[in-house]
């Protein structure tokens, strides 16, 4: 189990790292602009906090909470991570899901306004992610194994941004599980809606 978590442990490393640098590559003129003007806010600043949750209550019990903190490395380009807890029952089984995420955004246009004078102000982004999550060996492969196992999945995608204040907004992500999973933990495309203050 431990090499099992040990390997996925570098499967993120190998995924977000150079994701990351990717990003920072593309936003170097931003940042050499920055640097010029000396206007890099303190760390304080940068750092950002929130995350999303679900709620379905009925035949079928479905509750998620995933709440994450991030720093913006550069004024386009976030990083983030933080736990994941799910809990699934109908009236035939139940479950706990849990684990963790990190991800990294890319705000390819910071405000719709600036180039389209509509009033509106949005942001849309692109968000590579990849989880790792502890699932019940006796639900998820119907055996009678009571045990759990480790499934990492990479997500991929993009999304729309909604301010709501200066440091806060409203976001709606559209994201592909990009590595085949026998388990069908999501939709394709795995619809979620964020708040990041």
């Amino acid at each position: 189990m431990g090499k099992n978590l040990r390997g996925s442990f570098y499967h993120i490393l190998k995924t977000i790292v150079p994701g990351i640098l990717i990003i920072l590559l593309f936003s170097q003129k931003e940042a050499y602009s920055q640097r010029i003007s000396n206007q890099t806010p303190p760390l304080r600043e940068r750092l950002f906090y929130g995350g999303s949750f679900g709620l379905q209550f009925g035949t079928v019990t479905d509750i998620n909470v995933s709440p994450v903190m991030g720093v913006w490395l550069r004024p386009r380009v976030a990083v983030a991570l933080g736990p994941d807890y799910r809990f699934y029952k109908d009236p035939y089984y139940r479950t706990d899901i849990y684990g963790g995420s990190a991800y990294t955004e890319f705000v390819f246009i910071k405000d719709l306004d600036s180039m389209i004078p509509t009033g509106i102000h949005l942001s849309f982004f692109l968000h590579l992610e990849d989880e790792l999550l502890s699932l019940q060996s006796s639900f998820w492969k119907n055996s009678g194994d009571y045990g759990r196992f480790y499934l990492n999945t990479v997500l991929a995608g993009g999304g729309i941004s909604q301010p709501m204040g200066p440091r806060s907004s409203v976001n709606i992500q559209f994201l592909w599980a990009v590595n085949n999973s026998e388990y069908d933990i999501y939709g394709n495309p795995e619809i979620r809606i964020s708040f990041l203050f």
